[in-house]
Formats: structure tokens, C-alpha cells, sequence
């Protein structure tokens, strides 16, 4: 068998033994890592510097993923470790040291890598806790508060797909929060569904009310005591609107009813006054002359005579007898006005001829003339006396003693 030449001084990583066995160099000394037989030493160390290679190549590729993504520090740590066991036992010619070192720098950096998602992943689950225990606090208040059933289930629903997409918390935290939430939303569906049996018990007590007015109101639908009938409708209505409301369906179905009954009963009436009012057209005719009649007697000049023309002119409007509705409320209110004017004319009148009134009268222009009569005479001594404040005072007074004169006398003379 020919001797190989060992291969120490031109490899500084391994070497390959007279018998082809092949080492690598560590920092604990040589190591076989396999055998060559095939060819020369530099192959041999060739092949084994590829394996070499190869294993550098996947300790590069996970530094590259550790460094340039965000691959979870676990799956890092696991391909660490394989990694190791294959650099420890590896069947290959290289600085292995060096691998291990590399290794050995991405566990620190995966370890940095751990905390910081730690950190991240605190800061989320506290981040989601708030969240979460906003979602339950509104939950509670809408369960306890809300009224507006349709938009607080609503609401209710969005809360739940909110929590959903929310971080995850603590599994304690996270049940206790659930727990809240489930129970504010039976809370709400207890109370709408309470809500709306006393609500459907209060409709019934309202169609029971309803079923009695719409049956009084069918019962007078054929009436002909117009004006007492047309007072109970008027009546029943303010019941009816007063009442509440019903169902929907029962509703529309009373309503329908109650309508008909009022149409029934205010059509036949229409129908009667229209006939009775074309009946009365003459009637409002007559009136009519006799209102232009009545305005003659303005202005009032004469009250005796004008009440006596008033009184015959009122045996005849009454002696025609009633007239349409839509006139008699003018002509009515023409004959009032003028029966106004001419009752102020005999007030004014009655005045003028009250004795106790002229006498009071009388007496009032009395007193005045005495108390100016008393004034001049006061004035002509303070002047004489050359008293110029006593003069002015007097002549205020006497001045305004002359203007009560002038009409008192006016009064008196309505009188004469």
C-alpha cells in the first residue's frame, strides 16, 4: 500500500492520515470526521470542506431569516439548537469553532428578539384588556340603561364581533370579562322581552278600550239626532286619541271602523242640512231686505223711534223664519250690530235725562263757580298787597278751577 503524505502543514482546519482517515481541527484538539480512499488527500479534504460549506450555508440562512424577518424566536431557537448538534457532530473540515461562535451570537440575539415580543405581546394583551373591558363596561350600561331596543341589540352584536377581533388576554381575565359580557347581553334580552310583554298586555287593554268606542260610535252611525250625535262623535274621538295606540293590525282595523261609522253618520247629515239649507234660500232672501232695511235706521238721531222701527223689523225676520247655514252667521251678526247701535243710543240717552245725574252735575259746576269766585278775590288782595308768590299761586289755581268749569258746564249742558 503507498504511504500518503499527511497533509498538516498545507490545512489548517483537518488533515487526512496515512490510512485516509480524516480530521478536523477543533479547539480540543482532532477529531475523525471519515475516511477517504478514493483518491488523494486534497479531494478528500475538498469533499469534507463542501460539507463544510454546507453547514455554513444553513447557519447563514438562519442568521439572514433571524435578522431580516420576523421569524418566531421558538422556530429559531429549535433550528439553533439542530444546528448545533449537526456543527458538534459534524462530519466535515472547517472553522467549526467559528460556527458555534455565530451560533452563539444569534441565541443572544433571539434571546433580545423573545423579550422584545414579550414585551410586544404585554403591551397588545394590556392594549386588548383595555379594549375588552370597554366593550363590557358599554355592554353593562346599554344592558341597564338602553330603551332604544332595536339599535341597543344592534350595538350589542358589534361589541361581540369587536371582542372577537381583539387580542387575546390572560385565559383568568379573558373568562372573567366573557363572563361579564354574556351576562349584560341576557340581561338586555330579559328586559326587551319584558318590555315587550307589557307592552303587547298594555296594547290589549288598549284595543279593548278601542273595540268599545268604535262600537258606540257604529251604534250612532244612523243617527238623525244631529246636533247631539255630532257632540258624542266629537267626544268619542278625544277618547280615541287620548287612548294610545293599539297593534298595527289592530290598529288600522278599529280605525277603519271607527271612520266608516263617523262618514256614515256625517254624510246622512251633510246630505239633510244641504236639502233643508236649498229649502231656506227664499228665507235668506227675505233677511237680506230686511238687514237693508235695518241699515237705515243709522245713524240713530231719534232712540224711541229707532227702537220702536227696530222692534217691529225683528217680529218680521223672526216670522221669516231660519236661513242656510253658511249666511246666518252674516246676517245675523248685520241685524246684532245694528241692534247695538241703536241700545247705545238709548244709554246715551237715559244719561241725558237721569235726573240724579244733572243734580250732581248742577253741583259740581256750583262748586267750581263758588271756589273761583272765592280765588279772584284772593288774587285781587294779593296783588294789591304786592305779594308776587301769593299772585302766581292764585293764578295757577284759578286756572285750573276755569278749565274743571269749562267741563263741568259741558257735562251739564248734555242735559238740557
Amino acid at each position: 500500500m503507498r504511504v500518503r503524505e499527511d497533509t498538516v502543514s498545507t490545512d489548517p482546519w483537518g488533515r487526512v492520515d496515512d490510512d485516509g482517515t480524516v480530521y478536523v481541527r477543533t479547539a480540543e484538539g482532532e477529531r475523525a470526521v471519515g475516511s477517504w480512499q478514493a483518491g488523494e488527500p486534497e479531494e478528500a479534504l475538498a469533499y469534507f470542506h463542501r460539507k463544510f460549506d454546507e453547514l455554513a450555508g444553513q447557519v447563514q440562512l438562519l442568521e439572514q431569516r433571524v435578522k431580516g424577518t420576523d421569524l418566531a424566536p421558538a422556530q429559531a431557537e429549535a433550528t439553533i439548537v439542530k444546528l448545533r448538534e449537526a456543527v458538534a457532530d459534524a462530519h466535515a473540515v472547517g472553522d467549526l469553532e467559528a460556527l458555534v461562535q455565530r451560533l452563539d451570537a444569534l441565541t443572544g440575539l433571539v434571546a433580545k428578539r423573545r423579550e422584545e415580543v414579550k414585551a410586544a405581546r404585554d403591551m397588545a394583551r394590556a392594549e386588548a384588556k383595555g379594549i375588552k373591558e370597554r366593550i363590557v363596561a358599554e355592554a353593562e350600561r346599554i344592558a341597564e340603561e338602553t330603551t332604544h331596543w332595536k339599535s341597543g341589540g344592534e350595538r350589542l352584536r358589534q361589541l361581540v364581533e369587536e371582542w372577537k377581533a381583539a387580542e387575546r388576554i390572560d385565559r383568568v381575565t379573558e373568562a372573567a370579562l366573557w363572563k361579564r359580557l354574556s351576562a349584560a347581553r341576557t340581561a338586555f334580552a330579559k328586559r326587551r322581552k319584558a318590555y315587550f310583554a307589557g307592552l303587547d298586555e298594555q296594547r290589549e287593554g288598549i284595543r279593548s278600550q278601542k273595540e268599545r268606542i268604535v262600537a258606540e260610535a257604529e251604534a250612532l252611525a244612523d243617527s238623525t239626532d244631529w246636533g247631539q250625535t255630532a257632540a258624542i262623535y266629537r267626544e268619542l274621538m278625544q277618547q280615541w286619541k287620548s287612548a294610545g295606540r293599539a297593534s298595527r293590525e289592530a290598529e288600522d282595523e278599529l280605525w277603519g271602523r271607527f271612520k266608516a261609522a263617523q262618514d256614515q253618520f256625517f254624510q246622512a247629515r251633510s246630505a239633510v242640512f244641504a236639502e233643508r239649507d236649498a229649502s231656506l234660500a227664499a228665507n235668506a232672501e227675505a233677511k237680506e231686505v230686511l238687514l237693508a232695511e235695518a241699515e237705515k235706521i243709522l245713524p240713530v238721531t231719534d232712540a224711541r223711534a229707532a227702537r220702536a222701527a227696530l222692534r217691529s223689523l225683528l217680529e218680521r225676520w223672526e216670522a221669516v223664519g231660519p236661513v242656510p247655514r253658511e249666511q246666518r252667521d252674516r246676517l245675523e251678526g248685520g241685524l246684532r250690530r245694528i241692534d247695538d247701535a241703536v241700545r247705545k243710543a238709548e244709554e246715551a240717552e237715559w244719561k241725558r235725562s237721569n235726573p240724579e245725574a244733572r243734580a250732581r252735575a248742577q253741583s259740581a259746576v256750583d262748586q267750581l263757580r263758588a271756589s273761583i269766585e272765592q280765588l279772584e278775590k284772593k288774587l285781587d288782595k294779593a296783588q294789591a298787597a304786592g305779594r308776587a308768590k301769593d299772585v302766581k299761586d292764585a293764578e295757577e289755581a284759578l286756572a285750573a278751577r276755569r278749565s274743571w268749569l269749562e267741563e263741568a258746564e259741558r257735562t251739564l249742558a248734555e242735559f238740557s
